[in-house]
Order: structure tokens, then C-alpha cells, then sequence
């Protein structure tokens, strides 16, 4: 079947007709599972969040202490558990069964960088208490929980000896989240299975992922001397790209107590936003706190970056660097979640649903402060045209203020997967434990190892429709997920190896 008549199929055909059952031996042995090895499983995660495997670009993975640690925790816990083990450098494999067919269930063990400030206790170490029925813990939801739920699913199938005809692997790359380079060459020499699951994603079964990108705009300093009035002399926040930033900052000099009332007074119009000010003479401080999230989620967080500066535009703020960095945020992003102000930029895909375009990160450069805008696209335009759109809005902009020092655009494919055999038995093995009647396939923001792989789509862990709290400062499974996810993830390594 042609790809695009078989993705066709997969959207519009009524779900019953691809969903299937789960075996009795499925169900069976998911069941032993969760009654056997919930206690182990979740002190296993808790080993593993205690590992700070957040990418230090000064001590690469392989050399890295936390990073190695990491990997001799799995090779002791796989020894544990009867798996076979390989280390590959970059990319661990840990496997149960023989043969030349094989499926593969795909996660990372490295995490993103995290604030230690923001979390009740040490983000590595897992929290079981703070917040009864919540895991807390960097690397909860994204993506260690996956990985010790794999592993403990191939446990309770070794137990109860059940014959496979397809070996089962455990794929665990150590840079997912900032160098996906590795992957990419070990692939080159290393025969992937022929059959594929990420656990890196959502529920039922996610078929396309929209493809990555930012824009960087460069705002020159400029002297604020013999500038009259308030002047906006320093604008930061986010933490890194694909977090939706929950902080943000403003230092204004000259200012005038009319102004303040004012920034005050638009700030407070603001839902889920909270706001310091510190007035010291004429200078003052304003801090704003949101909510982070995900940025290919950006409607789960509050954006402290956008919203504070909509709060600074009661005024007309001299085109110095971070008062030009403003004034084209507000003009040119807004609060928006879908880039509708910047030129003819936007547009929706009708599954993969609509291009979203959001500030994440300030940071200070040797060309002036560096704005970046993440950005997550569907299908439905081509790169070229995309990226010739984003830099006619910026020049048109430049034409009517000041040229930029500099602008980066980099966008990457979206991903749509169109031979999936392994469906059915997804959706079915999601019904089953769910109740959810009549599950289809779905679109996602963000990006998985999935579309590395071949005949690969993404499998949990996180519910359809749930927050996602990965890459936020308040990550955390619950434990009822987590148990959820064991049943189902054995009951589907079992259908699909069998």
C-alpha cells in the first residue's frame, strides 16, 4: 500500500477494524508484574534519578562520572534481572531472548538541566512524599520511569518463561536531549530492529511529530546616555530552548512612580502570573514568575517571557538592546502560542494541528542579547518557503526600527510514520487497560528518537490529554501511571514478540 493511502487509512477508518485484543497470556503476566515488582520498580526508578545525567558541555557523556555511573547501574540491574547487556558507548542495549527478528523499545537516560531552587527537595533524588501519589523527580516522566518499566517487564516475562519468536531490546541513548549526532552514527553500523516503540511520548500510539526549529534574533547594545525617561536596561529569562520559560526579568532605569503604577496595573490583568517589584531610587526591578512546561506543549505553561514584556508595553521604550528586544517581542510574537503576528509565518496542518512559535530563552552574546523563539512545525510547508517568511517579517521589521545584529534560522522536518504493523496491537493493549473505547493514532510537538528508527512510532508514557510535566521544574509520575504503564508495556512486549 502506497504510504499516503496508508496513512489515510490509519485517520479515517473506523478504529475497531485495527484495534486487537490482548492475548490471555498478556494479561496474565502484566498482571504478575504489577503485583510482583511495583516495590522494585519504583526503587529502581528512584536509583536511577539519583544519577544527574543532565549534558555538561564541558565533560562529554562518555567521560562524564554521572553518565557512567548511570550505565553501571543498568549492567548491574539488567545482571539482576537475567537481561543481556551491551554497552556501545553512547547507546546501551539490553535485551531478553534470541533471534534475528527483533523488536525495539527506544528511550534515553540522559535529562534536562534543572533548577535546584525551584524543587521542594533535590531534584535527584526521588521524592515519594511531598506530594501523596506523585514520583517527583528529574527524569520521572522523561524518560527514566520508561526505562526501568521496560526493564521490569521483561523481567516478569523471563519469570513466567514465556517462549518469544521475536527478541526483545531495550534501546537507552545517553544524549537525546541536546545531541542527537551519536544516534544518528551508531545507526549508520549498528542494524536496528525491525520493528520499533519510543517510550518517549504519549498514549495510544503517536504517528507524526512535528519537526523542531528556532529563531534567533540579535538586539545591538546602545548606550542609554542622555536618553531622557525610563530606560529598559536589562530583559532576561528561560533556562534552555524547548522549556517554556518560567522566569523573567526587567531592570529599568529613570523610572517614575505614573510607570510603575502602570506596568502594575497591565500585570495584573495577567491569569496564573505573579510579579515582584523593587524600586531602589529610580531604578527598578521587576521579576515575573510563570509556569514552565514543555515547549512543545507551550498552552501548558504560563510564558514569563511574553507576559512580562506585554506588561512593559505601556510604554515606548527607546530602541536600545533590550528595549528594541521588547518592543519587537510585543510586536512581533505577542502572547500568542501560534506566531500570528509574525509576518505570514502561520499555519495548521488538520492532524498534525497548528505550528506553534513561542520566546524561551534570553541569553547575552558577543553580538548584544540573543532572543529564542522555539518553534514546532506540521507538515504542509516546505522549509524554504517557511524560513524565506520568517526572515521577510524580520526585515520588514528592521525597516520600520533598527537592523538586527543578527538573525539564526534553523528548522528541522516534521515526521510522519506510515507503516506501522504494530498498531493494532497498540491501540488494542491501550483500549483494554484504559477503557478508552476506540483509540486512534495521534500528532505530537515534540521530537523522539522514533524517527531514527525503523517502523517506529512512540508508545507513553504520559496519558492523551494529560500535563506533561517533563522538562518542567515539577516533573513527576504518578504512581498509579507508572503501574499502568507496566501492565501495559508487558502486555504489549509479549502480543508483539509472540
Amino acid at each position: 500500500m502506497r504510504p499516503s493511502v496508508f496513512l489515510a487509512s490509519l485517520l479515517f477508518v473506523s478504529t475497531p477494524l485495527l484495534a486487537a485484543a490482548p492475548s490471555a497470556d498478556a494479561v496474565s503476566t502484566a498482571r504478575y508484574a504489577v503485583d510482583t515488582y511495583q516495590g522494585a520498580l519504583v526503587d529502581s526508578l528512584a536509583r536511577m534519578v539519583s544519577f544527574n545525567t543532565v549534558a555538561d558541555k564541558d565533560v562529554p557523556a562518555e567521560r562524564n562520572p554521572q553518565h557512567l555511573g548511570f550505565k553501571r547501574y543498568l549492567k548491574e540491574q539488567a545482571d539482576l534481572l537475567g537481561l543481556d547487556f551491551a554497552d556501545h558507548g553512547m547507546v546501551v542495549v539490553i535485551g531478553l531472548g534470541k533471534g534475528s527478528e527483533r523488536i525495539g523499545f527506544i528511550t534515553h537516560g540522559d535529562v534536562q538541566p534543572v533548577d535546584p531552587a525551584k524543587w521542594k527537595q533535590s531534584p535527584f533524588e526521588l521524592d515519594r512524599t511531598s506530594e501523596p501519589g506523585r514520583l517527583l523527580g528529574r527524569g520521572t516522566e522523561d524518560d527514566k520511569a520508561p526505562i526501568a518499566t521496560a526493564m521490569y517487564a521483561m523481567k516478569a516475562i523471563r519469570d513466567r518463561q514465556l517462549p518469544l519468536t521475536r527478541r526483545l531490546e531495550l534501546y537507552v541513548y545517553m544524549a537525546e536531549e541536546s545531541d542527537w549526532d551519536p544516534l544518528t552514527e551508531f545507526l549508520k553500523t549498528h542494524v536496528p530492529p525491525q520493528m520499533n516503540l519510543t517510550f518517549d511520548a504519549e498514549y495510544p500510539a503517536v504517528i507524526a511529530e512535528k519537526g523542531w526549529g528556532v529563531v534567533q534574533p540579535s538586539f545591538a547594545p546602545v548606550s542609554p546616555a542622555g536618553v531622557r525617561g525610563p530606560v529598559l536596561v536589562t530583559f532576561q529569562g528561560g533556562f534552555f530552548a524547548s522549556q517554556i520559560p518560567e522566569d523573567a526579568r526587567a531592570v529599568i532605569a529613570n523610572a517614575t512612580p505614573a510607570l510603575v503604577a502602570r506596568i502594575r496595573a497591565r500585570a495584573a490583568r495577567q491569569p496564573g502570573m505573579h510579579y515582584t517589584f523593587a524600586l531602589q531610587g529610580k531604578q527598578l526591578t521587576i521579576g515575573a514568575r510563570g509556569v514552565s512546561a514543555h515547549s512543545s506543549k507551550p498552552e501548558d505553561g504560563r510564558n514569563a517571557i511574553s507576559q512580562l514584556a506585554d506588561a512593559l508595553q505601556v510604554h515606548a521604550w527607546p530602541p536600545q538592546g533590550a528595549g528594541a528586544l521588547v518592543n519587537f517581542l510585543n510586536e512581533m510574537v505577542g502572547t500568542g502560542l501560534y506566531g500570528e503576528r509574525f509576518g505570514r509565518i502561520a499555519y495548521r496542518d488538520d492532524f498534525m494541528g497548528p505550528m506553534t512559535f513561542v520566546p524561551t530563552v534570553i541569553k547575552d552574546t558577543p553580538q548584544g542579547q540573543e532572543l529564542t523563539i522555539n518553534l514546532r512545525r506540521p507538515r504542509g510547508k516546505s522549509g524554504a518557503v517557511l524560513e524565506a517568511q520568517i526572515r521577510a517579517a524580520a526585515a520588514q521589521w528592521q525597516t520600520r526600527h533598527r537592523p538586527l545584529a543578527a538573525l539564526k534560522v534553523q528548522l528541522s522536518e516534521p515526521w510522519v510514520q506510515d507503516d506501522a504493523p504494530q498498531l493494532p496491537t497498540l491501540l488494542g493493549v491501550f483500549s483494554h487497560y484504559t477503557g478508552v473505547r476506540d483509540p486512534a493514532p495521534i500528532a505530537i510537538g515534540g521530537g523522539t528518537n522514533s524517527r531514527l528508527f525503523p517502523h517506529a512510532v512512540a508508545f507513553g508514557p504520559a496519558m492523551p490529554g494529560a500535563v506533561y510535566s517533563g522538562h518542567s521544574e515539577h516533573e513527576f509520575i504518578t504512581t498509579r501511571q507508572l503501574l499502568l504503564n507496566l501492565e501495559m508495556v508487558t502486555a504489549v512486549m509479549i502480543d508483539l514478540a509472540r
